[in-house]
């Protein structure tokens, strides 16, 4: 029996845009490992990934509509979306086939990966809880993207649930910067945070450097949780408990759903990795040492 034989795309490319600092990506692993696994399913049909960064969404949409004019890709991915999202609509305009990656519940109605950014941060809050912490703080996303709201939304709720203090969200831009400016103002206040959950894993590391050089123990007098998995968070000391996701798979999974967009298919409904809490040192109860 012969395998079934799929159309290859007129480019037979994929497009990726990302409006970020293009120097944020050469420390945080997070897109090099969701490409990786993208180029991977691609590659099995000779096809690549067409990637573009960009400073902002303007410019973003500025590359879609080049994109469809010149016919340079079959369809696109489209990551971080933002509250009144202008891109799902952009695209159906143009007609270029997109695939919204995310919690995209707006109009107009197009094919998604989406992903549960509510359940992981109960379970991260539920780790903390359980070791007795009650005075929980975050240094987050940007409030624009869609991800961060939901993740705020669930530790208000969690906390609000448990009887905890309403937590202390600041909002950061996924830089070491931010996470270590953030994390020193966090923990000069009173009463100071007894834990902190990051968005990422650069501005955690971060954080917990600043910990360090302010002379917070971590996790004696602060428990600390990174979002996303990463060779940075395992080697740092102590290291990070992180909610970790499968990142490359979650680029497999997306590459399925655009590889079904650009030969004209119904897209499949598919859900990215989940996120699960992985202990190490860096949590422990209140004033007590953590094993590693």
């Amino acid at each position: 029996m012969t395998a079934p034989q799929h159309p290859v795309a007129a480019a037979g490319a994929i497009g990726l845009v990302l409006a970020r600092p293009a120097r944020l990506l050469g420390v945080e692993p997070f897109f090099m490992e969701f490409i990786g696994g993208i180029e991977e399913r691609l590659a099995e049909r000779g096809m690549s990934v067409l990637l573009h960064i960009v400073a902002d969404h303007r410019a973003e949409l500025e590359a879609y509509r080049r994109w469809a004019e010149r016919g340079l890709v079959d369809a696109v991915a489209v990551v971080n979306l933002t509250v009144d999202d202008e891109r799902p609509r952009v695209l159906a305009e143009l007609g270029l086939p997109a695939v919204l990656v995310g919690a995209w519940q707006g109009a107009p109605d197009a094919p998604a990966v989406r992903t549960d950014n509510t359940a992981p941060v109960h379970e991260a809050l539920r780790h903390l809880l359980d070791l007795g912490h009650r005075r929980v703080a975050r240094v987050s996303g940007p409030a624009s993207l869609l991800h961060t709201r939901r993740r705020t939304d669930a530790l208000e709720e969690g906390c609000r649930e448990a009887g905890a203090e309403p937590p202390v969200i600041l909002e950061g831009d996924y830089s070491g910067e931010a996470g270590a400016e953030l994390t020193a103002a966090l923990l000069r206040r009173t009463p100071a945070p007894t834990a902190i959950l990051y968005d990422n894993d650069v501005m955690a590391v971060a954080g917990l450097q600043a910990a360090q050089e302010l002379g917070v123990a971590v996790p004696e007098r602060v428990s600390m949780i990174a979002w996303d998995d990463s060779t940075q968070c395992r080697l740092s000391s102590p290291p990070l408990t992180t909610m970790s996701v499968d990142v490359h798979q979650h680029g497999i999974t997306v590459a399925e759903s655009v590889l079904e967009a650009a030969d004209g298919r119904p897209v499949a409904e598919r859900r990215s990795p989940a996120a699960r809490i992985t202990p190490r040192g860096s949590t422990a109860r209140p004033g007590v040492h953590a094993a590693v």
